[in-house]
């Protein structure tokens, strides 16, 4: 039956309509969109109308319109020069709940004589008065500043110190209920008690920041917990319908990975589907730091002049909340530990570095203590929060204190001040940070332990994901090569930025259709692309892609849908290493050979899909993609090893280095004394600020550390030579003008740093 060209313009007016006003109020049409988010969505390609039947070739894409439009991603307050004024410089802030000294004049000028000029104030040690102590009293004579610990209060934001609960194991690891949901009643109960906290402190000039609890999560830190955030049933749906649209899969029950885990060994990746338990977690995070975002703002409100946050941040991961692209747009003041690269990631998804990032100090040895000084102020931290153990034989302060004063006072009077309001410089490298992809990479992690998954701990110290961003992290830094980290969230809103010649994929296993788009995109227009291996395999969900990866065409490979984990690595597991056979390792070498079966490559690497090429190079537009199929995880064994073996990186850099060039300045000489070392480098002002620091091992938990090992701190005469002459050099650190040139000596204590700046960008 053909329609009259009456129905054929009725029809295109009703669907006109639909499209513009909406045939229901949840789907209320571009008009009633706009006029509610202010923002217009992306339709890709025109509606056609015939009868009365709207038709369009291609509606926008859900995931894309979620990530531009959702409050997942709307970050809280971030205005620098109100983050610089609230937290003007660099501050050491003891946390004093076993300081011995008292709170006394004597007390006061050793603290500011020794260079603590912060400190804390906990949730139990104020009321309405000030201080039950006379804290403030104290803080205020000896002008300390000082942060706000618990504001929220404990056991709401984090529920248990040290081990979990034996009778609440089976809850966390179940599919029921956050055992203290998180909902609106919590919110209310918290936020009253912020107001009483924030009315105790609000009078003292010296606040800098309130923290709402330390070692926040919605599980227990980075656990594996498969509970449901919130008792609110309403909530998961409606998230699903923003990422999804219209076309929500079913979801019938909530699941934890046991009724993932068993599926794992017979799966090709046409067959894969974790998308069930990714969502779930995915959920548990945008709903958790949505919650942390409203914490922010009431205390915002109560005190519109303080930065508002949390301490104790763990590792990226997918329990607890820590997906960092979510997270540091909920927050305007962050302590996280030095823990499975997160320190790299803050700094880079901390805009015009503004919001105060510090980090935990436990002191070991002198050195280290002030070479922690040194690399943090390098890297863009504004300072410490220190656990004061065994500072004290009883009243008296130990006699490290003495040697370490000098450069806490350095921090806080001299670079501090230099460094607030500085901003980062990278070589024009971006390393993608895809949460998604991490989330699948524990999935892919944890099947070696069976049913004992459970008790995984310590997720830094094993995951895949962890060790491939810290050996691409070191593999540039060695090179000579900084980099930012660049999220899901911005490419897909905004593309690769320009400033940007290389992209970076570490086991990227997880992209969207949107997030292709834009790589490709990036790379088209001349950028170079480098991927590790498998990049794309699965979407955004965990969900396998039933032809191959979204990116094949791009780096000109075919990946087969039929791959399954007999045929990548070792051939028994999805991933590089048994984590549960070497779950007590202590080398990296050890961790990497104990009953692995992987094919090394003669680049001296693990090959990852086993029946496929190492390092494809395609050329695209005006662009480069790059596909190794290689881990980088035996970096962390060859750097260990020293200079030598750590030139294996050379399959990795080499493309990185094509595309943006040899490092512009270092250190001569560069054998083994100098191996490790690292420069970094802000802009401020008009001038270049530069550091040259150690990058040794670390050793942390995911209850703080961020300690050297195996650090040297002899004094040792260097040359710092520039590619290209510089002007107007000055040593920050003794003030002395060195003039212009292109190599200047200087004798290097190697815990400490070398701090310079110079005229113009380098």
């Amino acid at each position: 039956m053909i329609a009259s060209p009456f129905s054929l313009v009725l029809g295109y007016w009703r669907g006109l309509g639909a499209v513009l006003f909406g045939t229901e109020p949840s789907q209320p049409g571009l008009v009633n969109q706009v006029m509610r988010t202010g923002i217009l969505p992306t339709i890709s390609v025109v509606a056609i109308v015939f009868g009365s039947q709207l038709v369009t070739a291609a509606d926008p894409d859900p995931y894309e319109n979620y990530v531009k439009t959702s409050r997942d991603f709307k970050p809280v307050k971030q205005d620098a020069a109100w983050l610089r004024k609230a937290f003007p410089s660099w501050v050491y802030m003891p946390w004093t709940h076993q300081w011995g000294i008292g709170y006394t004049d004597e007390s006061g000028k050793w603290s500011v004589a020794s260079g603590y000029n912060g400190a804390f104030v906990d949730w139990d040690r104020i009321d309405g008065n000030g201080s039950k102590t006379g804290r403030l009293d104290w803080i205020t004579k000896y002008d300390l500043r000082f942060y706000v610990d618990h504001l929220a209060g404990k056991r709401e934001l984090h529920m248990w110190d040290g081990a979990i609960p034996k009778d609440k194991l089976n809850a966390i690891h179940g599919n029921g209920v956050r055992t203290n949901p998180v909902n609106d009643a919590m919110k209310d109960r918290l936020q009253k008690l912020m107001s009483k906290h924030i009315a105790a402190v609000k009078s003292s000039p010296l606040r800098s920041a309130y923290a709402l609890d330390d070692e926040i999560s919605w599980g227990h830190f980075v656990h594996p917990s498969m509970w449901c955030v919130t008792d609110d049933k309403a909530a998961y749906p409606a998230w699903l319908k923003e990422i999804y649209g219209p076309n929500v899969p079913p979801r019938k029950n909530w699941i934890t990975y046991e009724d993932v885990r068993p599926k794992l060994a017979t799966w090709a990746v046409k067959d894969f589907d974790a998308s069930q338990l990714m969502d779930q977690w995915s959920f548990n995070d945008s709903y958790w730091n949505n919650f942390v975002g409203d914490l922010v703002e009431h205390s915002n409100s109560v005190d519109p002049h303080t930065p508002c946050g949390w301490v104790g941040g763990q590792s990226p991961n997918a329990f607890g909340g820590y997906d960092y692209a979510k997270a540091m747009r909920k927050v305007q003041f962050i302590e996280s530990y030095n823990i499975g690269g997160s320190q790299a990631i803050i700094r880079s998804f901390n805009p015009k570095n503004a919001i105060p990032a510090v980090t935990s100090h436990f002191h070991r040895e002198s050195a280290d203590t002030i070479w922690q000084t040194w690399y943090y102020l390098a890297h863009g931290n504004r300072g410490f929060i220190g656990w004061v153990e065994k500072w004290f034989d009883g009243t008296t302060p130990k006699a490290w204190h003495k040697e370490t004063a000098p450069h806490f006072l350095e921090a806080g009077k001299k670079i501090g001040p230099l460094m607030s309001g500085s901003e980062w410089q990278h070589d024009g490298v971006a390393i993608y940070y895809s949460h998604a992809s991490i989330q699948l990479g524990w999935i892919m992690d944890a099947a070696a332990h069976g049913k004992t998954w459970v008790n995984r701990n310590s997720d830094e110290r094993l995951g895949g994901s962890h060790h491939g961003r810290k050996a691409w992290e070191n593999m540039l830094r060695d090179s000579g090569l900084q980099h930012s980290y660049i999220s899901y969230v911005d490419v897909i809103q905004n593309g690769v930025p320009p400033e940007y010649k290389v992209l970076i994929l570490p086991a990227c296993l997880c992209l969207s259709d949107v997030e292709a788009k834009r790589i490709r995109a990036f790379v088209e227009a001349g950028g170079t692309v480098i991927a590790d291996f498998m990049p794309g395999l699965w979407d955004q969900h965990g969900k396998g892609r039933a032809t191959g990866g979204v990116l094949d065409e791009l780096f000109g490979v075919k990946h087969t849908q039929d791959l399954k984990q007999n045929g990548v690595f070792g051939g028994k597991l999805w991933c590089e290493v048994d984590q549960d056979a070497n779950f007590s390792w202590k080398t990296y070498d050890g961790f990497l050979t104990n009953g692995n079966t992987c094919i090394k490559d003669a680049s001296g690497f693990h090959k990852a899909v086993r029946d496929m090429k190492t390092v494809n190079v395609n050329k695209i537009g005006k662009g480069t993609a790059v596909l190794l199929n290689l881990s980088p995880q035996w970096y962390n064994a060859y750097r260990s090893a020293g200079a030598e073996s750590a030139t294996k990186r050379s399959t990795f850099m080499e493309p990185v280095e094509k595309a943006v060039g040899k490092r512009w300045v270092s250190l001569k000489p560069a054998g083994g004394k100098e191996h490790g070392y690292e420069i970094t480098y802000w802009k401020k002002d008009g001038r270049t600020i530069l550091f040259v620091c150690m990058n040794p091992e670390i050793s942390v938990s995911s209850t703080g550390g961020g300690n050297s090992v195996g650090l040297n701190a002899s004094v040792l005469p260097v040359t710092l030579s520039f590619a290209h002459k510089v002007s107007g050099l000055r040593d920050e650190r003794t003030g002395m003008d060195l003039g212009s040139g292109a190599e200047f000596k200087f004798d290097w204590p190697m815990n400490e740093a070398i701090v310079l700046s110079f005229e113009g960008k380098n």
